[in-house]
């Protein structure tokens, strides 16, 4: 049983931190496919499809991380994802204009929170090596 000290790890808040977004983020992506279909740069097709395709792996990626064995290889597809899905936040970026709701200063550090929820993608997800050093 793991004690209160472990459940409360930092590293476990990470994967907690991971999990919600990419869990709820996932969800989203099919109660409202609208609003990602909307941000998606126009110079890429099938907009609803890849919508929900990123969804599925949202979410799998999120159940991933909690599972031991797949943790690694699940962070390894959510930094993969996050990375094929940055497009969009730089055409949001790029072009607010065509966003006149959403606050210049929100597109900016949306960019700058990406590039953290990688490092917590990546930091939170590594499985301690177990190997010893070579003598």
């Amino acid at each position: 049983m793991l004690s209160v000290k472990e459940i409360f790890s930092l590293k476990n808040i990470g994967l907690a931190i991971v999990f919600l977004f990419f869990m709820l983020g996932g969800i989203t992506h099919f109660t409202d496919p609208n609003f990602y279909v909307s941000i998606m740069p126009p110079y890429v097709g099938y907009h609803l499809t890849i919508v929900y395709i990123s969804g599925v792996l949202e979410i799998l990626g999120a159940i991933g991380i909690l599972i031991p064995a797949l943790r690694q290889m699940s962070g390894n597809g959510l930094v993969l994802l996050v990375v094929c899905v940055s497009p969009a936040n730089i055409h949001m970026w790029m072009h607010p204009e065509l966003f006149p709701d959403v606050p210049e200063a929100f597109l900016t550090v949306r960019l700058v929170v990406q590039v953290l929820l990688l490092m917590l993608i990546w930091w939170s997800t590594r499985t301690p090596s177990t190997a010893k050093p070579a003598v």
